[in-house]
């Protein structure tokens, strides 16, 4: 079964021209896609690391801490939903941190070196 569909009837082709994989290669060892990979997991493994760090210090006090995990704060509000709460927040800063890191950072870089590649094929 194929899975590529037939060229367009007509013979005028109006696809962009693909670039070579030695281009992509090459591109791949350049030092501004190494210094694009760089800013990019700068700032994503620590983040991620920091996240995991945080979510299995909630899951461990969970297991290991009842008696602190349920010191009522206010009302019936306890530690244990007050750090759950925080997990959700923590989960939407860091997509906001992301999302402006990448529109900051990332997204320049990537565009030169797509723009680059484009202008060579």
């Amino acid at each position: 079964m194929a899975t590529d569909a037939p060229p367009p009837k007509g013979g005028t082709d109006t696809s962009p021209v693909q670039p070579t994989t030695e281009s992509f290669v090459e591109v791949q060892e350049s030092a501004d896609f190494g210094e694009l990979r760089r800013t990019y997991r700068s700032f994503a493994f620590p983040l991620t690391v920091a996240f995991i760090a945080w979510y299995l210090l909630y899951v461990l006090l969970s297991n290991y801490a009842g008696g602190f995990m349920g010191t009522k704060l206010f009302g019936n509000i306890n530690v244990a939903l007050a750090l759950g709460l925080a997990q959700f927040v923590t989960t939407f800063l860091i997509a906001w941190f992301y999302s402006r890191h990448a529109a900051e950072k990332l997204d320049p870089k990537a565009e030169a070196i797509k723009s680059r590649m484009e202008a060579d094929v």
